[in-house]
């Protein structure tokens, strides 16, 4: 199988790594990652204290907030959320054909 790759402005290979998780006990919730990438592809959501997702944000039983793929689908594979996570909270995969 061959990996999909492009090219950069200036001709050459580039390899694109598409987010595949966030490791969420790592992460801070600090949004760096929801605010850097343009493709809606991250969410925001809070979790009680058993791990679980929790709806209702006014709920006093959130712990914390963390990020989420919310939209793997609109990923283009620049790991700028991975760049700029302090946490190394990100696993990034080559797509291959």
């Amino acid at each position: 199988m061959a990996t999909v790759t492009g090219l950069t402005f200036g001709g050459k290979t580039w390899t694109p790594k598409f987010v595949e998780a966030i490791d969420q006990e790592k992460c801070i919730g600090c949004g760096r990652c929801f605010k850097i990438c343009g493709h809606n592809v991250l969410l925001l959501k809070a979790m009680n204290e058993e791990g679980e997702f929790v709806e209702d944000e006014d709920d006093d039983e959130i712990e914390k907030k963390v990020m989420t793929i919310a939209n793997r689908d609109n990923c283009i594979g620049c790991e700028a959320c991975a760049k700029i996570c302090s946490k190394n909270c990100y696993t990034h995969t080559a797509l291959n054909n």
